[in-house]
């Protein structure tokens, strides 16, 4: 934790403290919680009064949502990257070329049961609880869940044009997939240890069965 009021204060551009602080935020949420999302504790991490965290974030909970959808996205673009215009062009996240929806999600499943996505699985059942009394941190889960969702469906609507997979309703799998992640993540408090029993292949095997796939082939090797 840097100390207060130490040193000359850097004057930064209005955006770029305004990233900082969001940023920084971020990282607190994912290492420990957004309960622990305070403006003092940010300003802290910072080394800058909590009244300049406030000037930008006069409400905690606003800070609280945007670190939750700024750590979301940051793994939503690790896991399933977006090129520009793909919403218009129909390219499938993560590549083009022969394959090219199959390896997106092959790379995918492997990545998200992963041990290194358990910070985000946490954060997302973190999220889901505080929203049920949080009401502006719920409408950015809400968002969340259609991004990620509309991710998926792009990889699988590119499969189904390119006739790598059978899918009739490429919206209904992706929300499918995405239930499927957050079951399987809800047990990461208690069962990451676990990883190798039944569950650690629920999502990619509930994925081919989706897309009339043989068994195995979302499988990275």
């Amino acid at each position: 934790m840097t100390s207060r009021g130490t040193g000359k204060r850097v004057r930064k551009a209005p955006a770029e403290r305004r990233n900082e602080i969001v940023t920084t935020a971020a990282r607190i949420g994912l290492t420990e919680g957004l309960e622990c999302i305070t403006l003092r504790r940010v300003a802290d991490e910072l080394g800058v009064q909590s009244g300049l965290v406030g000037h930008y974030f006069p409400a905690a909970d606003k800070l609280v949502a945007e670190a939750f959808t700024h750590a979301t996205m940051a793994e939503l673009d690790g896991l399933l990257p977006d090129p520009e215009g793909a919403a218009d062009t129909g390219v499938a996240p993560g590549g083009t070329g022969p394959d090219a929806p199959t390896r997106t999600l092959r790379r995918f499943f492997a990545l998200s049961s992963s041990a290194d996505f358990d910070n985000v699985s946490r954060l997302w059942l973190n999220a889901r609880h505080l929203s049920r009394y949080r009401p502006v941190l719920r409408d950015h889960v809400v968002e969340q869940e259609l991004l990620w969702c509309r991710r998926i469906e792009r990889v699988v609507a590119a499969g189904v044009e390119a006739g790598d997979f059978r899918c009739d309703d490429p919206w209904a799998t992706a929300v499918r997939v995405l239930v499927a992640i957050d079951g399987t993540s809800a047990y990461v408090n208690t069962s990451a240890e676990r990883r190798a029993a039944p569950i650690a292949h629920v999502v990619r095997t509930l994925a081919e069965t989706e897309l009339g796939l043989a068994p195995g082939t979302l499988e990275l090797s």
